[in-house]
């Protein structure tokens, strides 16, 4: 069992930055599967950005090239650089590790509030 701690959510004004990290209780080294999602009130859950296999990453068409997620593998730690922040980028973000993409686990979530 990996548990995932995420943090450095906040607010923030439209066009500021922030990084999130997600602190894994154990190693990350064999996972395969590292990904940020968002949700907001009565919506699903959405992937923002994603690493898989530990090379190639995707992510969602509204935050090309605004957010960026890289990994710390020494920390154990998976990171996502949001820049040029929105306000429609408000949401609880969650971290979604695991080793293959039928079996992952959730953080909590950290809520990310975008002024205008």
């Amino acid at each position: 069992q990996v548990q995932l701690v995420e943090s450095g959510g906040g607010l923030v004004q439209a066009g500021g930055s922030l990084r999130l990290s997600c602190a894994a209780s154990g190693s990350i080294a064999s996972m395969h599967v590292m990904a940020w999602y968002r949700q907001t009130p009565g919506k699903q859950r959405e992937l923002v950005a994603g690493i898989l296999s530990g090379s190639s990453t995707n992510y969602a068409d509204s935050v090309k090239g605004r957010f960026t997620i890289f990994t710390d593998i020494a920390k154990n730690t998976v990171y996502l650089q949001m820049n040029s922040l929105k306000p429609e980028d408000t949401a609880v973000y969650y971290c979604n590790v695991g080793p293959t993409l039928l079996y992952t686990y959730w953080g909590q979530g950290t809520q990310v509030t975008v002024s205008s």
